[in-house]
Order: C-alpha cells, then structure tokens, then sequence
C-alpha cells in the first residue's frame, strides 16, 4: 500500500510543476518516493515468485525519474507527475516484454505490460510467432481472466495495410498490423492506499504473463 502523503505530493506537483516549489518541498518528495520505491521492492519480493526472472531485480532497476527530459519537448514543466516503473528480465532501461506500473492519482493509475514499439527487427520476430503460432496467442487473449481484466490489446498504433511478405486473408491480419502489444487496467484511487494493492498488481501481472512469455519466445 502507499501512503496518503504520496497521492498528495503527486496531486501537489501537479498543481506546482516548477523547480521553486518542488525545491521547497523537497523532503515531501523524499518521502513519497521512498515510499514507491518501497511498493516496488514488495511487487518484486511477491511477484518473483511467479516469475523468477522479475525476483532478482533491484528497485533502481526498475524504477523511473521523476525529471523529464525537455530537451525536444514543447511541454517544458521540470517533473512527471506521476511515479512509475518497468519490469523485465533486463530492468526498465532493456526493450524486451515485460510489466509496467503507473501511479497516478485523479484515476489515472494504470498497471499492465507488453512491449511498445519494439524495433524493426524484433517487431518482425513478433509478427511472425503471431503467424506461425495463431491458435495459441489468441487462446491467451480469450482466456477468461484475461478478458475480464483487459479485454483486448491496446490499438496504439497500427498499420492501415497488412505488412510486407503476409496476405490480407491471414486470420492474424489485424494482430499483424500491430506496431505495439500492450494491454493493462486502471487502479482506483482508493486501492492504492489499501492493503490490497501489492496483491492486485501481482494478480494483474499473473494475468498477463502469458503474453509476456509468448511475446518473450519470440524475441529468444
């Protein structure tokens, strides 16, 4: 669970998005980000026991900045306003399929996986155990917690025309028009705060390891 104090610090943030302010309130935010990075050695204790590869993982493996990078970017506030974190086999800084945490309050609190825009190459491995292996993938996404979860992969972006080397009639069409595979659910607000909340993230992630593992093989 997290504390009161960190929903308020990112809720404070949000309204005060400036280096004067965050300086001011600099122990605030010690405080909250101690506390996430807390919530995160507990889903790596908990759900590493599910998935071994997570279990050896540090928090500072996982756990992103808050500072963003303004450099190329026309929004110029100095912090994210939400804590975040990514976890693979690799840390959040290898593109490899994983499970992803967002913390956000206002409702905007998301928890899945998947891997988003993957390159060229690995892009291409994907779409082709998708292909030779259609049956299977689309077992996992019919599965009944998964549906009730998810419901379907996120359409983030995606071709208009099937890609290069594949038929229209591929019943896989869809899929294979895909630039990423990634799919999750919100946390309300009030889970976050709740004892639940490490077991809720480990049930979702538990949820969605099929196709973290599927995806996974073909990048092997």
């Amino acid at each position: 669970m997290l504390q009161p104090s960190t929903l308020q610090f990112l809720a404070q943030l949000k309204k005060n998005n400036n280096k004067v302010w965050f300086d001011a309130h600099r122990d605030k935010y010690l405080a909250a980000k101690s506390d996430f990075e807390n919530l995160i050695q507990q889903i790596i204790t908990e759900y590493g026991k599910v998935d071994p590869e997570i279990g050896h993982l540090q928090v500072k493996e996982c756990v992103f900045r808050i500072f963003r990078d303004v450099r190329f970017s026309k929004d110029k506030t100095p912090y994210k306003v939400h804590f975040a974190a990514g976890f693979n086999k690799g840390g959040k800084r290898v593109h490899f399929p994983g499970y992803y945490l967002h913390i956000q309050p206002g409702g905007l609190t998301y928890c899945g996986g998947g891997i988003w825009h993957p390159d060229v190459a690995d892009l291409k491995k994907i779409r082709q155990e998708i292909d030779y292996n259609f049956d299977e993938f689309t077992s996992i996404l019919k599965e009944k917690k998964f549906k009730k979860l998810f419901g379907v992969l996120e359409e983030d972006d995606k071709l208009s025309r099937i890609p290069q080397g594949y038929e229209d009639s591929n019943p896989a069409a869809e899929y294979l028009k895909m630039k990423s595979y990634i799919t999750g659910t919100a946390i309300d607000d009030p889970d976050l705060t709740s004892k639940g909340l490490v077991r809720k993230v480990v049930s979702t992630f538990s949820a969605i390891k099929p196709l973290i593992d599927f995806l996974a093989r073909a990048l092997d």
